[in-house]
């Protein structure tokens, strides 16, 4: 592990290296990127390594980071065939990541979840390279339950989450936002959804891939939902229906201006992911929440909107017993009791996540 030196006429500046590792989906990635953004400020040499699949990469956009991919079993949590299979596929990964990261020689590894980043922590363990690892939902997650024995420090999102059985440290940093999030423009994003007459915008979102279910219900409830409000539906890669309805703006994805539409939401219909609700809450929108049931994940959305829910924060309903009189009601209660709810919001003291990270990324790699 040793740092590059640049020599200059001026000065020597000392160039660190660290490599980021999250995939799998967007959320392993989107939080690291404020992150990374820091780093890159402070003249570190930043490496990512993610999946086959393409998507983190992507998500990477046109920043100053080398990307680089290694194999992935997923980790299931029922028993199948396939799980064999994976093994190998792990194994695999992590004969990669020791020649990845013998060749790149961080200071420092910084995990932010999913199955990708077992490989690649392991490997830094047994390269003797110091990881800080970060949780973005209220209970941890099955990967970084199983790189929790081979991590200096855990971060999370929430200060109420618990790393049962972990010996090293803990530090509750938040989670890191897009800068471009929090500095949106409500006239601005009006415009760009056509917004022009004096109605509530009710943005609906089921996260980057969409929601078959929530899509379905705001449908069928298009008739009385724009008597009230202007209905902007985020519905996922595939999935519009081009209908055309005064009062409604269906979008498959937003690329740019996300953030000045968050600002332009009066009220927001979402999905329970953490680094959704951390993006809400900073910018104290009004939030009635869907999570994912049980059945289709491992019921971290459940604990996420259970917390919003207890600090009176966010209106919840189960997607199961989401219909359309059920979202009036819910969004009824969101406006009857939205100045407890902004009271509630305002509570929430902002904290520079970002900055945490780094401070304790930097501290390790010492």
């Amino acid at each position: 592990m040793s740092q590059n030196t640049k020599i200059t006429t001026s000065k020597i500046v000392t160039t660190k290296t660290i490599v980021i590792v999250g995939g799998g989906s967007a959320g392993h990635v989107l939080p690291a990127l404020p992150v990374a953004d820091e780093l890159i400020k402070r003249q570190w040499r930043v490496h990512f390594v993610g999946t086959h699949s393409g998507l983190e990469e992507k998500l990477l956009g046109d920043r100053d980071i080398k990307f680089h991919s290694v194999s992935v079993g997923k980790l299931r949590r029922y028993f199948s065939w396939q799980n064999f299979s994976d093994v190998l596929r792990i194994f695999m990964g992590v004969v990669q990541a020791v020649v990845l990261l013998r060749r790149i020689r961080p200071e420092v590894i910084f995990s932010k979840g999913g199955f990708v980043s077992f490989p690649v922590v392991f490997s830094g363990w047994l390269l003797r390279i110091p990881i800080v690892a970060h949780e973005s939902d209220l209970t941890p997650g099955l990967a970084n339950r199983l790189v929790m024995p081979f991590v200096s420090t855990l971060c999370s999102s929430f200060a109420d989450t618990r790393f049962s059985g972990f010996k090293g440290r803990v530090v509750n940093t938040g989670t890191p936002l897009r800068e471009d999030l929090l500095k949106g423009d409500v006239a601005a994003g009006r415009s760009f959804l056509g917004a022009e007459d004096a109605r509530p915008i009710l943005l609906v979102t089921g996260g980057s891939l969409g929601a078959d279910a929530l899509n379905t219900i705001v449908r069928n409830s298009l008739p009385l939902l724009c008597v009230n409000y202007f209905v902007v539906h985020i519905c996922g890669p595939g999935k519009a229906e081009n209908i055309v309805k005064s009062g409604y703006l269906e979008l498959e994805y937003v690329d740019s201006g996300w953030g000045d539409i968050l600002a332009a939401a009066d009220i927001v219909v979402s999905r329970a992911g953490a680094n959704a609700l951390f993006e809400l809450w900073a910018l104290k929108k009004l939030t009635l929440l869907v999570p994912l049931s049980g059945a289709a994940s491992r019921g971290d959305q459940l604990a996420n909107a259970a917390y919003a829910k207890a600090q009176g924060l966010s209106e919840v309903v189960a997607e199961e017993d989401l219909g359309t009189k059920q979202l009036l009601a819910a969004l009824e209660r969101l406006s009857e009791n939205a100045q407890q709810y902004q009271l509630a919001l305002n509570a929430i003291t902002a904290m520079r996540a970002s900055e945490m990270l780094v401070a304790e990324l930097e501290a390790v790699a010492k």
